[in-house]
């Protein structure tokens, strides 16, 4: 079986609304429902793919509906005045993407685009509310979970602009999933908001040092411990 065949397999209607039921019920606010609730409102989403490097929604959008990612991975980014973008995170199978615009009813506050071919799960805005509507118990764990993460994002928005160019791409590298991280280096400085140039020099260091090997299909982490440590955080496990 070929990967666009395992892929498509993924993307069945039944599959894909257990899965996106079954994400929904490790989201804090979500996990309150009636697993009959989750279910219904699984399965009135839709599929949505996505080329790498397309966007799901950019800044200022108008937030409609919110994802389940099926497959793939989206990268989570903030433009800043400066003309520089801030990586906020990458997320993968089973992560929840545009909830929180959602729920609130303002623009999109990120921009998110696919890093591979992405396979999502679209959930209307309309039959999250009216679902949401029926279950009041939710709405505490709402009113928690969005400020929770209004502080989550300040608290990295301010780290990520004082870390130094080696440090934010390391946590790049470190965040990503995967043996193999396929990304260009064009592709990382953009995430990082630096040039190519100096993207590249950091990598050839690192490279020199042994921390990564460069290959023809990206760039394969050897010493997970140093690259921590130059970004600043305690070494993945």
């Amino acid at each position: 079986m070929s990967a666009d065949d395992r892929l498509d397999g993924a993307m069945t209607a039944s599959g894909a609304a257990r899965d996106v039921a079954a994400s929904l019920a490790r989201n804090p606010v979500f996990a309150v429902l009636p697993e009959a609730r989750r279910r219904q409102l699984a399965a009135s989403g839709a599929p949505v793919r996505l080329e790498p490097g397309a966007a799901l929604f950019r800044v200022g959008d108008g937030a409609d509906a919110m994802y389940v990612v099926i497959a793939g991975e989206v990268d989570v980014a903030v433009p800043m005045r400066d003309g520089r973008d801030v990586w906020l995170a990458k997320l993968g199978p089973g992560s929840l993407v545009g909830e929180m615009g959602v729920l609130d009813g303002g623009p999109r506050s990120a921009d998110v685009c696919a890093a591979p071919r992405t396979e999502l799960w679209r959930i209307g805005r309309r039959a999250v509310i009216d679902t949401l509507l029926q279950e009041p118990a939710s709405g505490l764990e709402l009113l928690a979970m969005m400020a929770q993460r209004l502080r989550m994002t300040d608290i990295l928005l301010q780290e990520t602009a004082m870390l130094d160019l080696g440090a934010r791409l390391a946590r790049m590298l470190l965040e990503s999933q995967g043996a193999v991280i396929a990304l260009s280096q064009t592709e990382m400085a953009r995430l990082i908001g630096a040039s190519r140039e100096k993207v590249n020099r950091k990598l050839a260091v690192w490279r020199s040092e042994g921390w990564i090997e460069i290959g023809a299909f990206g760039v394969k982490l050897l010493n997970r411990d140093a690259l921590a440590s130059a970004a600043g955080s305690a070494p993945a496990v």
